[in-house]
């Protein structure tokens, strides 16, 4: 006597719990795998942006040099300029060999303001060694994304703010990403820092 034909259901039933069980361990074995510096690979990336004379900047014209970029917008009423100010005053004390080497570089997190014009009028009050960038709002999405920056517009109306994180990120003369500092480092920390990475 031939057995009864098992229903699809029962049958894909009895399939499932051994599936199951190769995609534990599969999981196990990914969890168990090292994983190379996820912090270095994790942090920056390529963009494209609009400079406050106008012209095309990527990141790739920057190597040979190390980025020390800050994220904010010109309309910010105190974190931005202070930490900006405070930035090319550390500049300032880099030896002429050790400024040729960096490139400090401003990304504004407002395209919708920082236009070109204005980034022209507000990045000289600072250091004309300042690289102001800008760019459409989603290429500013992009690049605030790919170094995980916060950024969130606050209120209505022409005077809305933008709540932003501040952070100064260093990137390596190759491009990748090699430490980040506080906004509101102290001279010390940033210069020591600065000159370590500048020795590398």
């Amino acid at each position: 006597m031939s057995a009864a034909p098992v229903p699809w259901r029962r049958r894909i039933g009895a399939l499932t719990i051994p599936l199951i069980g190769v995609a534990l361990v599969l999981a196990l074995v990914q969890i168990a795998r090292p994983t190379q510096s996820p912090a270095a690979a994790a942090i920056g990336g390529r963009f494209s942006l609009t400079d406050q004379e106008g012209r095309t900047v990527t990141d790739a014209d920057f190597r040979g040099k190390l980025m020390l970029i800050y994220f904010g917008y010109s309309f910010c009423p105190d974190l931005c300029p202070t930490t900006l100010s405070h930035l090319m005053q550390i500049y300032q004390r880099l030896t002429p060999a050790e400024q040729a080497q960096l490139a400090p570089i401003f990304i504004t997190v407002d395209p919708e303001r920082d236009t070109v014009a204005q980034l022209a009028h507000y990045v000289p009050s600072f250091s004309p060694a300042l690289t102001g960038l800008t760019g459409s709002p989603a290429a500013i999405a992009a690049v605030t994304r790919t170094y995980h920056v916060y950024a969130r517009k606050a209120g209505e109306g022409a005077d809305y703010g933008v709540d932003h994180s501040s952070i100064l990120y260093l990137m390596g003369k190759d491009g990748h990403f090699l430490r980040h500092f506080d906004g509101d480092a102290d001279d010390q920390t940033l210069l020591t820092g600065l000159r370590q990475a500048l020795r590398q």
